[in-house]
């Protein structure tokens, strides 16, 4: 199971740096993450400075 990035997100990027994985990227503005490289730590939910992040 991944992680998600819901509307709260404000494209600031802070996931992506921390993602271990690096499956999170930009898209239009705001980040979205790549379910299928997804590795569920929940290292960009503590990142993420709106709790736009939350596990499915």
């Amino acid at each position: 199971m991944a992680h998600k990035i819901g509307p709260e997100c404000i494209g600031c990027g802070a996931c992506a740096g921390e993602c271990p994985t690096g499956c999170i990227h930009e898209a239009g503005g705001v980040y979205e993450i790549n379910a299928a490289e997804c590795i569920d730590c929940g290292t960009c939910a503590g990142a993420c400075p709106t709790g736009a992040i939350k596990a499915e």
